[in-house]
């Protein structure tokens, strides 16, 4: 009944946790959910008046453009330039999406044909892999490793280019600040990977919601690289900076010549954004600076809370430089340490090996519930 490409897919990660909670919950089990980044402090109350006046503009009742309001792209890069001085052209440069994960999805099918290698890394945001096998691609797996900070071993991808003529992925994708891990990549990585992918043609599409849930200095943009934008372009998204997991918007960024392949696979399968979310969208990126380090403050306590117990239960971690995850080394299965967990203190972690092979030993605890919530289960931790 099903495509082969439907038969390939394992099933959707956060669909199975979903289904775990639900039972947990029918057994009258008081579950404290740590396993999804949704984030749950409401949509700051500006974006949300704004859009309450945008819906009842009749301009915002018809179809939207593909490419989203040249207003909304003018604000993305309004807020790149002043962000990462980086300068982006708001009609060639910045696509609008319907959140992230479309763009990511749509991207291999505008750029891998069937048989051609894109490397993700592991353990990785699922989609990744899921969207190079949609286009008939391989996805092949760049391993993130402790050693090596989280980062993939760009020496190594060098020797491989460079003694096998016949190896030559068409894109890769990059994540930091990095979910699961937690990581930063800093500029140095980045300058190599650009020299890397424009040496060899290499598409680079590097995933960047998390880039504002910082606790140090704010990781860069790939984009502020000189040449990056010959090579690539960052995906984005409203959903995590401005609490709008719901609203779905997003945007990608950089190469011109990557946003018109994109873009073609889009205005082929959607009509773009509602107009009334894109003007809500301008709002969040011209939100006050503090706003968003009010978030900092709010998520920096709920890690460090988090991050004690965890220590103080004998898991290896180190507290995260950005995102609201935290990554765990348990040293066994992480299925059946997070089942375990669910049991015997009604939490729910994701599983390490449910992001790749190499998430296995691995849990990932989210702090995107409320803090009196994370205290508690910092509590039935130490009791466990």
């Amino acid at each position: 009944m099903y495509a082969d490409r439907i038969k390939s897919l394992p099933p959707y990660l956060f669909a199975e946790i979903d289904g775990i909670k639900r039972r947990a919950r029918e057994r009258g089990v008081d579950v404290i959910d740590l396993s999804v980044g949704d984030p749950d402090i409401p949509t700051p109350e500006h974006i949300v008046r704004e859009m309450c006046e945008a819906v009842k503009r009749p301009a915002n009742h018809q179809y939207p453009s593909y490419e989203g309001k040249i207003e909304f792209r003018e604000a993305v890069a309004e807020w790149y330039r002043n962000l990462f001085s980086v300068d982006l052209d708001p009609f060639t440069e910045i696509l609008t999406l319907i959140g992230s994960k479309e763009g990511l999805a749509h991207a291999p099918l505008a750029f891998v044909n069937p048989g051609d290698t894109a490397l993700v890394p592991d353990p990785a945001y699922t989609v990744y892999s899921t969207a190079v096998m949609f286009a008939g691609g391989i996805p092949e797996r760049m391993p993130l490793m402790k050693k090596n900070s989280f980062l993939p071993d760009l020496r190594r991808i060098r020797e491989r280019l460079e003694q096998d003529p016949n190896w030559r992925p068409r894109l890769i994708f990059l994540n930091y600040p990095n979910n699961p891990t937690g990581a930063v990549a800093g500029l140095d990585f980045f300058r190599e990977l650009v020299d890397l992918a424009r040496e060899y043609g290499i598409l680079v599409m590097h995933d960047n919601p998390y880039s504002e849930i910082y606790f140090e200095r704010r990781p860069p943009s790939i984009l502020q690289v000189p040449g990056a934008k010959d090579v690539a372009v960052e995906f984005h998204s409203l959903s995590k900076t401005y609490n709008m997991t719901g609203w779905r918007i997003g945007m990608v960024s950089g190469s011109a010549k990557i946003i018109e392949g994109i873009g073609r696979v889009k205005s082929n399968i959607d009509s773009g954004n509602f107009g009334a979310v894109q003007d809500a969208g301008i709002a969040a990126l011209r939100s006050p600076p503090e706003m968003v380090d009010g978030l900092r403050s709010v998520y920096r306590e709920r890690i460090d809370i988090l991050y004690s117990a965890l220590c103080d239960i004998g898991l290896e971690l180190a507290k995260p430089k950005a995102t609201f995850y935290l990554w765990a080394w348990t040293g066994g299965d992480s299925r059946e340490y997070a089942k375990m967990l669910l049991e015997r203190t009604g939490i729910v972690v994701t599983p390490g090996v449910g992001f790749g092979e190499h998430g296995e030993g691995y849990i990932r605890l989210s702090v995107t519930q409320p803090t009196e919530r994370i205290e508690m289960a910092a509590e039935r931790l130490r009791n466990l």
